[in-house]
């Protein structure tokens, strides 16, 4: 005899757990414009790679003689896959069961996607959709007792961002669990009107005390992106998969490699004419640093991260050549540049991608420092910059900056890397020292302009005469800033350092993890 009919029985239990929380539930899904875990995960990896682990598990109903009358799958999806052709780990809620609360997950099933993405240094797309495994009041009558919480498993999620890439989309209406889910990734996707995250639900905000508010109200991605808990948004749920995608082709699958450069479609020795006019000579003028950036990187090779917080400071993965990189560059339209609380923070984290797998980090540089004020040190700014200064301190892979205007203060000497050799160059619009002039002239000179007839006269020749010896190329006479270049060949500049750097690159851990 063969084994047919238990065959038979599999395929009819895996065809169950394909119907999900049946086809009403799927419906509701699809009117709420979302799509299913099995269509999402079709959607994120490569067609044709996912393997799927634990299909059956579930809960099962059998009649008096063992005969299976009706079986709910687990409300967890997860397998390996490909994604551009590298393996990755992806997993995701079912919301058409039970709404992806506890009640209806096998706890183990989450437990071995997290185990398995770190044993085998997978990159771990997380599609995240209701509570994330967390549990319901309902669980209580379910289990006939309560429970302590514990975190099991989280060890795994921590000790996975130092070994491998991970992205985590918020998918709908995210809570507790699944709303740290979300953000204990390296990078955080929200999609803007079918998705929220909330460390807890309208009602029992309400319950505490709180004001009665919708789920928008109290978790909106515009919320959530403009604090820092999520790192951007997108319109529609099949943007959020190809921003995941693009993510983690910057990115090796694991420390123990080393990213992949692409062949470059854009030529390394391009000189860009609008360069030369890029910053106004007139210091208080703006300019648009994105343009910058776009023009001195591999064409449609920017990738932004965090556009919608810390908005002083511009992070993004980009390419120079084919070779991946991480840039940071301050925008003058946001507080002239000035580092804040925020934008430390988000620095911080970038620094913190670069150092834990090896992409050498590029500053394009315009501070006036940090931003000055009682909001500055009410947020206590110096704190995070602090930090993101030691964060640059610590990274452990090649540094370089152009300074493009502005080098002032604490902040302003993030052109450097201490105790590395970083490659430096300055446009001629360079500018810099431990405070602007035009800001310290009156205190420097008070008690010379007090002594005078005319002090907006005798003010206005000191100016004159101060900036006579502004220039960056008096810095470059004494070696303070080695290279003074046309803005035109930034982009050569560039491309000659990452080739010289990129052999030095060593694949491994770091001293330290990634922090989320």
């Amino acid at each position: 005899m063969s084994w047919e009919p238990e065959i038979e029985e599999l395929h009819h239990r895996q065809e169950l757990a394909h119907r999900m929380g049946g086809s009403e539930k799927v419906a509701r899904q699809h009117e709420f414009g979302k799509l299913t875990i099995r269509e999402r995960i079709e959607l994120v990896v490569d067609a044709g790679t996912f393997h799927e682990i634990g299909t059956t598990a579930g809960v099962a109903v059998y009649d008096e003689f063992g005969e299976l009358l009706d079986f709910t799958p687990s409300n967890f999806v997860f397998g390996t896959a490909e994604i551009d052709g590298r393996p990755v780990m992806v997993s995701g809620d079912d919301f058409t069961v039970r709404g992806g609360s506890a009640d209806a997950s096998i706890k183990g099933k989450r437990d071995r996607a997290e185990g398995l993405a770190l044993e085998l240094g997978l990159p771990h797309v997380r599609l995240v959709d209701g509570m994330g495994g967390g549990g319901s009041v309902k669980t209580i009558e379910m289990a006939g007792r309560t429970y302590i919480p514990e975190l099991s498993g989280w060890e795994k999620i921590v000790q996975h961002l130092g070994v491998s890439p991970s992205v985590s989309l918020a998918l709908g209406s995210v809570a507790g669990i699944g709303a740290a889910r979300v953000a204990t990734a390296h990078y955080s996707l929200i999609v803007k009107d079918t998705a929220q995250m909330m460390i807890a639900g309208p009602a029992l905000v309400e319950y505490a005390g709180g004001e009665p508010m919708t789920k928008f109200e109290l978790g909106a991605s515009s919320i959530h992106t403009s604090n820092g808990a999520i790192d951007d948004e997108v319109d529609t749920e099949e943007e959020a998969m190809e921003r995941a995608r693009r993510f983690l082709s910057y990115l090796p699958t694991s420390i123990h490699e080393l990213p992949t450069r692409i062949e470059p479609a854009d030529d390394p020795k391009r000189r860009d004419e609008e360069l030369i006019g890029a910053v106004p000579r007139e210091p208080r003028r703006v300019y648009k640093m994105r343009t910058i950036v776009e023009t001195v990187f591999d064409q449609d090779t920017f990738f932004e991260i965090g556009r919608g917080w810390g908005k002083s400071i511009v992070t993004g993965l980009a390419r120079l050549d084919g070779y991946p990189v991480v840039v940071f560059a301050e925008d003058p339209y946001i507080y002239g540049g000035g580092w804040t609380a925020d934008s430390c923070r988000k620095l911080i984290r970038l620094v913190d991608l670069a150092s834990t797998f090896h992409l050498p980090i590029v500053h394009l540089e315009d501070c006036p420092g940090f931003l000055i004020g009682k909001k500055s040190e009410d947020e206590a700014t110096i704190r995070f910059g602090s930090q993101a200064l030691a964060a640059l301190g610590q990274a452990t892979v090649p540094f370089s900056c152009v300074v493009i205007r502005k080098a002032f203060g604490v902040a302003g000497a993030a052109n450097n890397k201490p105790g590395a050799e970083p490659m430096r160059w300055a446009w001629p619009s360079g500018d810099w020292g431990s405070l602007p002039i035009e800001g310290g002239i009156e205190v420097a000179y008070k008690a010379e302009l007090a002594e005078v007839d005319d002090p907006d006269g005798h003010l206005a020749a000191i100016t004159e005469r101060l900036n006579r010896v502004r220039s960056p190329h008096r810095s470059a006479e004494f070696f303070e800033i080695e290279n003074i270049i046309d803005p035109r060949d930034t982009r050569t500049e560039l491309c000659r350092w990452i080739n010289l750097v990129w052999p030095t690159l060593r694949p491994g851990p770091q001293s330290f993890t990634y922090r989320p």
